[in-house]
């Protein structure tokens, strides 16, 4: 095992310019890509647990300023952001004389209504924004898994390019002579190879997680809003 190792780090240091320029440049899409997978798999489990704790508080409580505290605390659930958000917009109502009443039920039924709409664009501003958050550098796996093996086929190609050159000059096509060359530069295929299929895979499983949170999302979004909007009914019920 030992001497395969050093027969590649060989084969890397006798390589041409231009193979290793693409094997550091594979190197770099390497090391970048598995921070992001280190860094959004930390992320992604995290922000699953605290959603998990804060919706079966919220459901539990039933109580929105209960709910708002311990939102406060969970910083990196999406669900309690969007929560706070929402929670948010139906206090600056309140204080403006337009608020469900959830919070007050002295305004009239047509702010209300007005103010349901408010809430309505604040929750769906929060869910993009947290989509867009939670997306952030996964593009770039996608782009490591669309390009790294073409980066490794190009150095190989190149590669075969030199050692056909040196059959030339030798004026010998023996294995001994072609052999070598050939070795060296399809390191730069497996190596790309290498990069891309870690990249696709995280990709993959980041996006399926993302697109879950996102449909939960959307779900505590309505639920929210049926919930307030079954008070303004309440209120309309007593008012008529």
């Amino acid at each position: 095992m030992l001497s395969q190792e050093i027969d590649i780090l060989h084969m890397i240091a006798s390589a041409s310019i231009m193979v290793q320029f693409v094997l550091l440049l594979l190197l770099f899409f390497s090391v970048t890509s598995w921070s992001i997978i280190i860094i959004k798999y930390r992320f992604v489990r995290k922000a699953f647990k605290e959603s998990t704790l804060f919706s079966d508080f919220f459901w539990k409580s039933r109580d929105f300023s209960e709910a708002f505290a311990k939102a406060k605390q969970l910083q990196v659930s999406p669900l309690a952001r969007i929560f706070r958000v929402g929670y948010t917009e139906l206090k600056k109502l309140a204080q403006s004389g337009s608020s469900s009443s959830v919070l007050s039920e002295s305004a009239s039924l047509g702010g209300k209504i007005m103010g349901i709409d408010n809430v309505k664009r604040a929750l769906r501003r929060a869910i993009t924004t947290e989509a867009t958050r939670m997306t952030r550098m996964v593009p770039f796996l996608a782009t490591t898994g669309n390009t790294t093996p073409f980066i490794g086929l190009f150095g190989t190609v190149w590669g075969i390019m030199g050692s056909f050159h040196g059959i030339g000059l030798r004026g010998s096509a023996s294995l001994a002579v072609v052999a070598p060359g050939i070795s060296e530069a399809l390191v730069a295929t497996a190596a790309g190879l290498a990069v891309a299929i870690p990249a696709v895979i995280a990709f993959n499983y980041f996006m399926h997680k993302i697109r879950i949170i996102e449909s939960e999302l959307n779900s505590f979004s309505d639920d929210f809003l049926n919930i307030v909007e079954r008070d303004l009914m309440r209120v309309k019920e007593r008012v008529e």
